[in-house]
């Protein structure tokens, strides 16, 4: 059997989600889903050195946008006599 290799060893690649939050993930796998590939592999600490850099704002894209006034596409009003509840 071969030894599993130490977390120093493998090649993890940063990806981000739709809210630009980011994570670290094995290179060799499919990424999970809602998230897509950053443009960063290596080792697990140069990946999250990356992360560190940046993703300077921690808060999620919808809570950004909040805050700055902008609205979120997806609250926006209806059309008279739609119903949401779907």
């Amino acid at each position: 059997m071969t030894p599993k290799p130490a977390d120093d060893d493998r090649l993890y690649k940063v990806v981000v989600n739709h809210e630009e939050q980011y994570s670290v993930w094995p290179a060799g796998r499919d990424n999970p889903a809602g998230w897509s590939d950053a443009g960063r592999t290596g080792p697990k600490a140069d990946c999250l050195a990356h992360i560190e850099d940046v993703w300077t704002d921690m808060r999620p894209l919808s809570l950004r946008r909040l805050r700055e006034g902008e609205q979120d596409p997806h609250d926006a009003p209806l059309a008279e006599g739609t119903d949401r509840s779907g």
